[in-house]
Order: C-alpha cells, then structure tokens, then sequence
C-alpha cells in the first residue's frame, strides 16, 4: 500500500511540475516568433469564418458559432 503512496504522489508532483511549465512569460523579443505566420491557429481566418457560416446555415441550427439565422442563411 505505501508503494501505491509513493507512486501516486510522484506522479503528482510531476503532473504539477508539468502544470507549472505553462505558466511561463514570453520576453519582449520572444514576441517576434510567436507572431509569425506559421504559429497561428487558423491558416485564413475569414475561410474559416465562412465556412463556419456555411455549416450553420446548411445545418439549419444557431449557436455555437457566434452565427443567428435559421436553415435560409439570413440573419
């Protein structure tokens, strides 16, 4: 039983060492890279907007996307 002990509480102290390692500030010339093209999340963000529009309208459904309007499209 205390070998589970053991385990358990490494394992969370490593769980929260890992936590811990998001915490991390980005200095003022770090900035640069993460602004790069290649790191953003959605390649065009207007494609995606549509395309998110187009779901929605097809679907015949509001919510979720930001988007109001029934089956028709209109708003």
């Amino acid at each position: 039983m205390n070998s589970l002990k053991k385990i358990i509480g490494r394992v969370l102290i490593l769980t929260l060492f890992c936590m811990m390692s998001g915490c991390q500030t980005v200095n003022a010339w770090e900035r640069g890279n993460l602004a790069k093209p290649q790191m953003a999340l959605e390649v065009d963000p207007l494609t995606s907007a549509l395309s998110s529009h187009t779901f929605s309208s097809k679907e015949a459904a509001s919510g979720g996307y930001g988007v109001g309007g029934g089956g028709c499209g209109c708003n």
